[in-house]
């Protein structure tokens, strides 16, 4: 697991189209709101708006795009899909998180 972004050190984003209230916990084991709506076996989070509006962009439904400032309540890992596979290091900053 590599934490190139400490919980806590700044602000985290997480971009949606889900009409979400204050209080209300984003995390695996739910459908994604991506792709075929598979079971999500991680929940993302970035620590950039670019990366945030991106999800929000490319998640599914009918819904407004929304921006949600969020707080890792476990452990954080760089999201592989995008870390050194796509964009060298890990320049948007998207972590991800099992809890």
């Amino acid at each position: 697991m590599t934490n190139t972004v400490t919980p806590g050190a700044e602000p985290f984003y997480h971009g949606t189209k889900a009409d979400l209230n204050l209080g209300d916990l984003i995390g695996a084991g739910y459908a994604s709101n991506y792709g075929k709506r598979n079971l999500a076996k991680f929940a993302y989070l970035t620590a950039t708006l670019d990366a945030a509006i991106w999800g929000a962009e490319l998640a599914r439904g009918d819904g407004l795009q929304r921006i949600y400032v969020v707080e890792p309540t476990g452990s954080i890992e760089d999201d592989p899909n995008l870390t050194d596979q796509k964009f060298p290091g890990n320049p948007t900053r998207s972590c991800r998180t099992a809890s």
